[in-house]
């Protein structure tokens, strides 16, 4: 049997199964966002330089976050067209909005050693699906996610291993802002949410339309 032309194999999201999909994975980021703030620990990308600016001034992590990426929608209008770009800020600005929503209806009262351990296992995990369900509609959170995707798509390189390893640069620059045992319970954070992705995201394994 021949193989079917790759129009169709592959259907377009629809503009609602975007939307879903953007409020889907932005609701499980911000979620594993706040449990981070909560627990006082740092991730990667923007994120993470969102965190420390946050931990050292008190200023909102989300006004903080959002800010930080307005620089890098050039390089996504640029290298990924508008519609990337359209996405990517919806989602940038409902992470911002909903990651100072959480702490109101969830709270972290466990201090027990453990607690900073399984927050960043969780709230990696919970970050990294939400990235996979943002890429897989053709949007991101902006910043190093952005150049990871570009990489990935122009040069091969997945986008996991990338963010890994800016993302334990980003942590080990916290050593003055987090305990050690935050900065370790942030590694592995870090760990789980680009498993995730490495695992879950790779070239040639699916297509986003």
């Amino acid at each position: 049997m021949s193989t079917p032309p790759l129009s169709r194999r592959f259907v377009p999201h629809t503009v609602f199964e975007d939307i879903l999909a953007i409020l889907t994975g932005t609701l499980f980021v911000s979620l594993g966002v706040a449990l981070f703030n909560q627990a006082g620990l740092l991730t990667g990308g923007t994120a993470g330089l969102a965190f420390l600016v946050h931990y050292r001034t008190g200023l909102s992590f989300g006004t903080v976050f959002f800010v930080i990426n307005l620089p890098f929608y050039y390089l996504a209008w640029k290298r990924m067209g508008w519609k990337f770009t359209l996405k990517t800020f919806c989602s940038v600005a409902l992470v911002s909005l909903l990651s100072g929503l959480h702490p109101r209806l969830l709270h972290l009262l466990d201090s027990h050693l453990l607690t900073p351990f399984y927050v960043a296992l969780m709230g990696g995990l919970l970050m990294g699906v939400g990235f996979i369900v943002l890429f897989r509609h053709q949007a991101s959170l902006g910043g190093i996610n952005i150049l990871a995707l570009y990489l990935q798509q122009s040069r091969g390189i997945r986008a996991g291993k990338l963010q890994m390893g800016v993302d334990i640069c980003i942590v080990l620059a916290s050593l003055s802002v987090v305990t050690p045992i935050a900065l370790l319970a942030s590694v592995l954070g870090a760990f789980a949410l680009n498993l995730a992705i490495s695992l879950n995201h790779r070239p040639g394994r699916y297509m986003a339309m």
